[in-house]
């Protein structure tokens, strides 16, 4: 059985797994404190070109997701997002749990258009009875999307630009950045992004660690009370090192980007071979993330040997399907799907 499931379905990437290995025997300062999450923490700033960010280490996607919402919102404020989101979609209601509403826009292969939200906030302030809704404060997004596709720097921009004019913040997950950023064609960089929204997440459990996302706020305005709200929303790690040691190893001579890389190639071979079985493809993704459109009775067939995801009905008699390639997908993995294919 090979697997195409997703890209956290593996341990940690061999030099992530050392370094853990390698500090074990040492007694650190709890909670994020530690000499690693710090050294991890300078060299994501320097990453991001951006002295006066400031750094979190958080457990999982969608523990960081409600924290930084939660944090950056008030209480009456909503958060607006492509109905695509992960938010939205696959995240159980968690930022609703903590008081603020979801508004779900129009999309566009998992994308909002800035052209979009300025409609929508015309809209809403034009609405004599706006003040009895939940208030817009903060537009949700992910780089990748959840459909494997990428905002480019226009689009980006354009989004800011309307955020700011609308006294809107601007939240980027990035659970799967880095293959957005390796991606062929993608011309945003993780300077950009800090240049270009109130806060972002660098992901690390879907890119080559065991577990945590790197949050960070870009230019000083990280929300009152930060550390304890975080601890409230239960995604403080007592053990903060186990983040920091994984972040410290994966900025380090630049294996982030050479893990995402690696994913990004393998992906582009499996659309080849994909492809060359005549699979149709349900959308165009230049990411780890590639979505096909298969019968059912194939579809179960390959079930029988590769893992791979139920995306959603396509019509009576297909389905699209999710492959994901990741930092452990080896070119023997893509060469065996060729060969079941055959």
């Amino acid at each position: 059985m090979i697997s195409f499931e997703s890209d956290y379905d593996n341990g940690a990437h061999p030099e992530v797994l050392r370094h853990l290995v390698e500090t074990n025997d040492e007694r650190t300062l709890t909670y994020g404190f530690d000499r690693y999450s710090e050294q991890a923490k300078a060299k994501i700033k320097a990453a991001c070109q951006r002295e006066d960010a400031e750094v979190f280490l958080l457990t999982g996607g969608t523990q960081t997701n409600a924290t930084v919402i939660d944090a950056m919102l008030r209480s009456y404020e909503a958060v607006m997002c492509p109905s695509t989101a992960h938010i939205s979609v696959h995240e159980a209601g968690a930022v609703e749990a903590f008081g603020h509403k979801v508004v779900d826009l129009p999309q566009d292969n998992g994308k909002l258009a800035a052209e979009t939200l300025e409609h929508f906030m015309d809209v809403f302030e034009h609405d004599e009875s706006r003040d009895h809704v939940a208030q817009p404060g903060m537009v949700y997004i992910s780089f990748p999307t959840e459909m494997g596709t990428l905002y480019t720097a226009a689009e980006l921009q354009a989004l800011e630009e309307t955020c700011h004019r609308h006294d809107l913040q601007l939240f980027v997950d990035g659970a799967r950045m880095g293959y957005g950023l390796m991606a062929e064609g993608n011309d945003v960089t993780l300077p950009f992004l800090a240049s270009h929204c109130d806060a972002f997440y660098i992901g690390g459990t879907k890119v080559g660690a065991l577990c945590g996302e790197a949050v960070v706020f870009t230019h000083g305005n990280t929300p009152r009370g930060f550390f304890s709200i975080v601890k409230r929303h239960g995604a403080l790690l007592a053990k903060g090192r186990l983040a920091g040691v994984q972040f410290d190893a994966l900025f380090t001579d630049a294996l982030y980007f050479r893990i995402s890389r690696h994913a990004i190639e393998m992906a582009t071979l499996l659309r080849k071979v994909l492809a060359d079985a005549g699979i149709r493809f349900h959308i165009d993704s230049p990411t780890n993330q590639q979505f096909v459109i298969l019968p059912n009775e194939l579809m179960h067939r390959l079930e029988r040997q590769v893992q791979f995801i139920q995306w959603e009905p396509y019509d009576t008699h297909s389905t699209v399907c999710r492959f994901v390639t990741s930092w452990a997908t080896t070119e023997k993995d893509i060469e065996t799907l060729r060969k079941i294919l055959e």
